[in-house]
């Protein structure tokens, strides 16, 4: 089964990038490879339950099960000690990266009070995309009354086959709001 946006991408997108910049093999073309969804929790040092309502929130947000992350190294400065708990993410591909990407476009961006558009600088020179989000309930699936505390969250689309360019072209042909270029 496939996602309306996933269809439109292998029927229409696909030959207009194709076209655009003259690739003649399909398998060159830049696709969306997997959507990581990450909180960073530096208040779970001293509230533990921030890390079990963040899982939540993903949780409900990607339709799957986050894996909580621990640091890597002791930073004595931010008083982190290795080991310790400090984010969660859930990375999706396939379907479930597809409706993501429809339900963001179509759904949350509009939400998002005082949104101009997407930033063009949220591209790395691989052409991934993320795009950070203020508070977790301009999602439509967090119930805003559930909420203890706005924690915000970023979302990072991994294309393989890219650069700046190509992305850009394939979110603005997905049909992604980019803020507008004076």
């Amino acid at each position: 089964m496939k996602q309306r946006l996933q269809e439109q991408f292998e029927k229409e997108i696909s030959k207009k990038l194709m076209e655009e910049f003259k690739i003649k093999n399909y398998y060159a073309l830049p696709k969306l490879s997997k959507a990581v969804v990450n909180i960073g929790l530096g208040e779970a040092l001293t509230n533990a339950s921030a890390i079990e309502k963040a899982v939540n929130d993903i949780a409900v947000i990607t339709g799957q099960k986050p894996v909580v992350t621990k640091s890597k190294k002791a930073i004595a400065n931010f008083k982190i000690k290795e080991g310790d708990k400090i984010g969660a993410k859930a990375t999706l591909r396939k379907y479930k990266m597809w409706s993501l990407v429809d339900r963001i476009i179509n759904l949350t961006l509009p939400r998002v009070k005082d949104f101009k558009g997407v930033k063009r600088k949220g591209f790395d020179a691989s052409g991934n995309l993320t795009i950070g989000f203020i508070e977790q309930t301009v999602f439509p699936e967090v119930d805003s009354t559930k909420v203890d505390k706005l924690r915000g969250l970023e979302v990072t689309f991994v294309i393989k086959n890219s650069d700046h360019k190509k992305s850009l072209r394939m979110f603005e042909l997905l049909g992604m709001p980019f803020e507008k270029v004076n």
